[in-house]
């Protein structure tokens, strides 16, 4: 059975940061693209991070240079360290590997 299970969300003033995590199980985990992505009320859900097997990283413009998206194979999971949060930030943020979804962990940045 497939679980991908995020946490590290809350609430944080703008200017802060959060670390989500990830942690799978499941998966081959280290075969596997990794994404972050973010829904916020009324709005699309889009990605936000995604990196491959091999490392490599690409960003959403709107948050280059303040997330910054890592995997660690020996744990099956995935990170998105996110600084200089604003309120724009404010979503529920998720998990994917092209098949699966988490749960969602909920980011909420108060001005």
């Amino acid at each position: 059975q497939v679980q991908l299970v995020e946490s590290g969300g809350g609430l944080v003033q703008a200017g802060g940061s959060l670390r989500l995590s990830c942690e799978t199980s499941g998966i081959i985990f280290r075969y596997n693209t990794m994404a972050w992505y973010r829904q916020a009320p009324g709005k699309e859900r889009e990605l936000v991070a995604r990196i491959t097997s091999g490392g490599t990283a690409t960003y959403a413009d709107s948050v280059k240079g303040r997330f910054t998206i890592s995997r660690d194979n020996a744990k099956d999971t995935v990170y998105l360290q996110m600084n200089s949060l604003t309120p724009e930030d404010t979503a529920i943020y998720l998990c994917n590997n092209r098949l699966h979804w988490g749960q969602g962990t909920q980011v909420t940045v108060s001005s």
